[in-house]
């Protein structure tokens, strides 16, 4: 009897659905997409637009793609159904499409699910539909978009000739952003501040408010999350004197004038609980709790969803399934009643959030962590509890905390204090977001203070900070850069490429990476804008919801806008690469050594190198003798090669590899019984990376990375 096939994305998926069917399934995995644009036509695109048509051609994503398919073509003409389960986006709708078209499918069913549970499975199975069209659109839409950017605009970025390797359409708004903040904190130019306080020998400290004649607003507590912090903190500085001379003359009157307290106010705030997490808000709580970068994030996500452990993690939704909320309320009747508000908790998702699914959660909230700890590593764990406990604390009562101000006056001059004291727990029993308490003195207006001590401290004014990652992704969502689905790719995309890097946990925009973001805004500037980026995307949903057809979109958007873009930037990139500042490794800055050259006597350089062959992690080199050393461990000598050595030791070029800005050598090969150049990466490192320039009419040009 002929089985049913069923395909999934992932092979642990498919092991793990397996188990839920009987004999007559077989379950396979596509490994995620099967096939890509081909590397043909213009610009090697891969397609081509005419009049408002797209026409695509394709090709498997690897050799191992193209085995796949062939496998599993051989299965589905066998089987008496073939069943497409793959994920329930956009992109695991596209892969659907390139599956049924790979396969040469004519009669298929496709079903979508949240969670890899067996409920969940065969309810998806007694419920199929069909291929979603518009979904399959934005896909590919999204696709020939990312590449048609890609393609154009980086050939521009070349012309720099210092290791810049890629831009793209989510990349350039995204290193902007990062740019922009190191620019201000570059340009920042601190100023001191003085901030005055008394402290009172009922025990309680007030700072600085204002005067008769210019009171500061005490401003209000704010409700907003933030989930790239793991605590809201307790603002205690309320007003800033810009003078030295001023902050002593608030002491003075401080100390000779008595205090009163002149208004006490006390009064209770509900804290309402958070939503349970979005593929953002997962993201930007993994860094700030459990320092998790995104891409760690999704992984391990990715890891707990194919287990079953949680639902579908790439998801802008809030919402959460009935069934969810009644296991989440029967679980607080029992073990937290307290706790459990007499309605569910409703949350409002953002502005243009797709909602196709459910908010991330725990598949089953009772499952016992004991047991959890033992089938997941530390790592895998610390993420599940997270979302366990973000998930709980959504169907939770509001905290409830007494805050307290205390205002007095000395003179003409107020002081202000705030406390506050946790009063009923609520959902902060699973998720704090909030300050410990800090009580101040019941005291009753009128009364008198005895100052114990009054005094100024000079602070300096800061720049705004880095963003963290998770900073970095609140950042994109909140300007509708990217979707849930790109925010890790892109920020480890501008880290690989060595446009910004990780100091002490912020991103840090790198010389290279300022570089590219200079020349982007001078030959692209809709490019780098993020309002513009946020409109792509308006247009790409427009096109999920069946509003737009995604070929006359990308069309229109090419010929109205990028082909006029690229012509533009194209005159003008030659101006525009001579203003730009180059990094510094791009004109010959090198550490120097103490070793002197043994021909002309100057300090050489240092080179590095990750050969395994050194047995230091650089080499030394005088450029203009072209004198090479390398370290002897054995005599503890910087010693010449010999002769023989010296033939086969590549020259160290000034030119940088496009993958790790390390510096590229120049090596020769025959061909055609003719010796000739080529330059390699000096460290030899690029396993996965073809990183090889030919010479070709006085030029360097790599048939990956272009010309040199």
């Amino acid at each position: 009897m002929p089985q049913k096939l069923l395909i999934v994305e992932s092979p642990k998926k498919a092991k793990t659905i397996q188990k839920f069917l009987t004999k007559d399934w077989i379950v396979r995995a596509s490994y995620g997409h099967i096939r890509q644009l081909a590397q043909d036509g213009e610009d090697k695109l891969g397609f081509d637009l005419k009049g408002d048509r797209v026409y695509c051609r394709y090709k498997p994503v690897s050799p191992r793609a193209a085995k796949n398919i062939k496998q599993l073509k051989q299965l589905a003409q066998s089987a008496s159904l073939v069943v497409l389960a793959t994920d329930q986006d956009r992109e695991g709708e596209g892969i659907s499409y390139h599956l049924k078209e790979a396969l040469g499918l004519r009669k298929f069913e496709r079903i979508t699910y949240n969670e890899v549970t067996e409920a969940a499975i065969k309810k998806a199975i007694a419920s199929p539909r069909q291929l979603d069209e518009n979904l399959v659109g934005a896909a590919l839409a999204r696709a020939c978009l990312d590449k048609l950017v890609g393609y154009k605009v980086s050939p521009i970025l070349w012309s720099l000739n210092i290791g810049a390797k890629s831009t793209g359409r989510v990349q350039a708004p995204t290193l902007h952003i990062v740019c922009q903040r190191e620019r201000q904190i570059q340009k920042f130019k601190p100023e001191p501040y003085w901030t005055v306080w008394v402290d009172y020998q009922e025990g309680f400290r007030a700072y600085f408010l204002g005067t008769e004649s210019n009171k500061v607003n005490e401003g209000s507590d704010s409700n907003e999350r933030d989930d790239t912090e793991a605590r809201d903190g307790q603002k205690v500085e309320t007003c800033r004197v810009s003078t030295e001379a001023r902050a002593r003359e608030l002491v003075n009157i401080a100390r000779s004038q008595p205090h009163q307290v002149i208004k006490v106010e006390t009064f209770l705030t509900y804290k309402k609980p958070p939503a349970p997490f979005t593929t953002s808000s997962l993201q930007q709580a993994a860094g700030a709790r459990i320092k998790y970068s995104p891409e760690k994030t999704m992984q391990i996500a990715q890891h707990l969803f194919e287990s079953g452990l949680i639902t579908y993690h790439r998801t802008d939704s809030t919402n959460l399934s009935e069934d969810f909320v009644k296991a989440a309320r029967k679980y607080l009747q029992e073990k937290d009643p307290a706790n459990l508000p007499s309605t569910a908790p409703k949350f409002r998702s953002k502005k243009n959030a797709q909602e196709a699914h459910e908010a991330i959660r725990p598949t089953d909230l009772t499952k016992p962590s004991t047991v959890l700890k033992q089938e997941l590593d530390q790592d895998n764990f610390a993420l599940y509890e997270l979302i366990w406990r973000r998930a709980m604390a959504s169907q939770c009562n509001p905290a409830q905390i007494d805050k307290t101000r205390i205002t007095s006056k000395s003179g003409d001059v107020f002081w202000l204090a705030r406390g506050q004291v946790l009063k009923f727990a609520g959902y902060s029993r699973y998720w704090k977001d909030f300050g410990g308490d800090s009580e101040l003195p019941k005291v009753k207006e009128g009364a008198n203070l005895t100052l114990k001590q009054a005094d100024s401290e000079r602070k300096m004014t800061q720049p705004p900070p880095r963003y963290s990652e998770a900073k970095l992704v609140q950042v994109m969502e909140r300007q509708g850069i990217g979707r849930p689905s790109t925010y890790s790719s892109t920020v480890k995309t501008l880290k690989e490429r060595a446009y910004v890097k990780i100091v002490k946990g912020k991103l840090t925009a790198t010389e290279l990476g300022l570089s590219v973001d200079q020349f982007q805004s001078a030959t692209f500037p809709k490019l780098i804008d993020s309002q513009f980026t946020a409109e792509m995307e308006k247009q790409l949903d427009e096109i999920a919801q069946g509003r737009q057809d995604w070929q006359k979109y990308l069309t229109g958007w090419n010929r109205d806008y990028f082909a006029n873009a690229v012509n533009s930037a194209k005159s003008k990139a030659g101006v525009e690469a001579k203003s730009v500042q180059k990094p510094n490794y791009a004109t010959g800055t090198r550490e120097k050594s103490r070793q002197k050259c043994p021909k002309c006597g100057k300090q050489m350089d240092k080179i590095p190198s990750k050969s395994k062959k050194l047995s230091r992690p650089y080499f030394l080199k005088c450029t203009p003798c072209d004198v090479v050393m390398f370290y002897n461990k054995e005599q503890k000598t910087w010693d010449k090669p010999s002769q023989k050595r010296e033939q086969t030791i590549p020259k160290i070029t000034e030119y940088i590899c496009p993958v790790c800005n390390s510096f590229l050598a120049e090596k020769t090969y025959q061909k055609n019984g003719q010796t000739k150049k080529m330059l390699v990466c000096s460290t030899q490192q690029h396993k996965d990376k073809d990183v090889v320039y030919f010479q070709s009419q006085e030029k360097w040009w790599s048939p990956v990375f272009g010309e040199l």
